[in-house]
């Protein structure tokens, strides 16, 4: 598996392609998500928790998630791997994210609105 790399340091692999619009900012994204640690613990998931909506550029998430979702097209799937400084930095999330974590994103976008 060959990961692209932003100049933030944000990996990504897009496996699927999808057919819709490109993702811009200022648009609410609904995804499909499951969220892992580098050891392969699963964290948190769509399945469990349902399918999760943001604007994008705007929302308080990993800004990481904001970067990757722009490379997406509506119905594609990829791979992020966010570094710590890209996803909770140095005080995790207080829940199930430890600090100084990177974590991993398998996301499918949704739709765009």
């Amino acid at each position: 598996l060959t990961m692209s790399r932003t100049g933030t340091g944000l990996r990504y692999y897009i496996y699927e392609n999808g057919e819709g619009a490109l993702a811009k900012n200022e648009q609410l994204a609904e995804v499909n998500y499951k969220v892992s640690l580098l050891d392969g613990t699963e964290v948190y998931s769509s399945e469990g928790n349902g399918s999760k909506s943001f604007m994008i550029g705007h929302d308080n998430i990993e800004s990481g998630l904001h970067e990757g979702i722009l490379l997406m097209n509506v119905g594609a799937k990829a791979l992020f791997i966010l570094p710590t400084h890209l996803a909770h930095g140095l005080t995790g999330d207080n829940e199930k994210i430890p600090p100084r974590s990177s974590v991993v994103y398998d996301i499918e976008l949704v739709s765009l609105k």
